[in-house]
């Protein structure tokens, strides 16, 4: 099977240049296609932009355990609606992902039910509780491509020292869920100004600062890199900033809803704007804009955290943390800092691609010869108001419905198969 997309508009070497792109089975034959080579099927991409799939490197597929909220098969539909065709899961499933055996279980029924790549990341600790070092060789071997409690902090700082050491032993990035629970004290909002008008109890966003200062001076005792997940504070930017500068090998993410919200979003009581890290300030929003601009912040992330609706249909101090995020993550990235000349298209693609895949250490991201044909085709004029009772998630919790944005996903490609068609 040959497919010939034609006419596309691609970027090379940070230019956006036409091209035309062939694939024979499920790889790149050539970039630089005759227009009139010979192939089974012709896609036309006049007006589109052909992109490398997107990777993300942090998502909550919630299978096994919680297929209420999501499973493989929505997850996936939702992951390539949004233009995703590498998606990496966390593991607060139930059970969560602390052995071999779930690690294939994910994988199986991925390869079977799903219709983009999914990437395991493994727990560090046993039942994520932050005790014991849960068998990450083992788990290496069945096909995890990181280790992270996240949804849950490594409170003990011994025992992360431990797992960066132990995971460093077989090439696993460790991803770290930043929050100190004592300083948390079962808050619900960032702490603030808004927090006490509304009569909230707030998260200080020093519970964040405080473990991003942890883990970096870990991983520079240690010598064993380590990724700081859902960046959200000024402080934390700086930290990271810092570290970097200083030759510590730290990586850094942040998501959309950092960039594009603040805890205002939350004056209404709106739960759909509930998260952990909270929303925060506008300072906090422009530095993280900051570090994603100079570089401090490797990777935009989706944080992908999909909730029944009785689970959000609740009191705010009650309700679920997370919003899901694979279908409106490109089009809130370019219309914050792309159409707001923030970022270069060819920078915020790197930070949606190639970045994720190098952190995770995965052969994806790029739109190279003999490579997976993992591909995107995305019409950047197309202006449209997120709505929410489209999406291919099984929830809807966002407080994007409603919001303008620009960049629609028309084609996904996985391994040279159309798993995804805007029509």
């Amino acid at each position: 099977m040959r497919t010939l997309i034609r006419n596309g508009t691609a970027i090379i070497n940070g230019r956006a240049e036409k091209t035309n792109i062939l694939i024979e089975e499920d790889l790149v034959i050539s970039t630089k296609a005759d227009p009139e080579a010979k192939a089974d099927k012709i896609i036309d991409a006049d007006g589109l932009y052909v992109l490398p799939g997107l990777v993300d490197a942090h998502c909550h597929l919630r299978d096994p355990g919680y297929e209420y909220k999501e499973d493989i098969i929505s997850g996936t539909r939702s992951a390539a609606r949004g233009g995703f065709t590498s998606i990496a899961c966390m593991p607060n499933t139930n059970p969560p992902v602390d052995n071999a055996a779930v690690v294939r279980y994910i994988i199986e029924k991925s390869r079977k039910e799903g219709c983009v790549n999914v990437f395991p990341i493994g727990a560090i600790t046993k039942g994520l509780e932050g005790n014991e070092l849960s068998e990450m060789g083992f788990m290496r071997e069945a096909g995890i491509v990181a280790v992270s409690d996240d949804g849950k902090p490594v409170m003990n700082s011994d025992v992360m020292k431990k797992a960066l050491i132990y995971a460093g032993q077989f090439g696993l990035p460790v991803i770290s869920h930043c929050e100190d629970l004592n300083l948390t004290d079962n808050g619900c909002m960032n702490e603030g100004l808004t927090s006490t008008i509304l009569g909230l109890r707030g998260i200080p966003s020093v519970s964040e600062d405080v473990m991003v200062a942890r883990e970096i001076l870990l991983s520079q005792y240690t010598g064993v890199p380590v990724h700081i997940a859902h960046v959200s504070t000024k402080i934390s930017v700086e930290l990271i900033r810092q570290a970097k500068k200083r030759g510590i090998k730290v990586t850094a993410e942040t998501c959309p809803h950092y960039f594009t919200l603040t805890e205002e979003a939350c004056r209404d009581y709106n739960t759909n704007a509930k998260m952990n890290p909270p929303l925060r300030s506008r300072d906090d929003l422009e530095a993280v804009i900051e570090g994603l601009k100079d570089g401090t912040i490797d990777i935009i992330a989706t944080d992908h955290a999909p909730h029944h609706f009785d689970e959000k249909n609740v009191e705010f101090e009650k309700a679920a943390n997370g919003i899901v995020g694979f279908e409106t993550a490109l089009a809130l990235s370019y219309t914050e800092l792309v159409d707001k000349g923030h970022l270069s298209l060819s920078q915020m693609i790197d930070k949606l691609t190639v970045n994720p895949a190098n952190m995770l250490k995965i052969d994806k991201g790029k739109i190279e010869r003999g490579k997976p044909a993992d591909i995107i085709l995305v019409d950047f004029d197309n202006e449209y108001r997120v709505d929410v009772s489209k999406f291919a998630s099984k929830s809807k919790n966002s407080p994007f419905d409603g919001f303008k944005v620009k960049g629609r996903v028309k084609t996904t490609i996985v391994g040279g198969n159309i798993v995804y068609e805007d029509i």
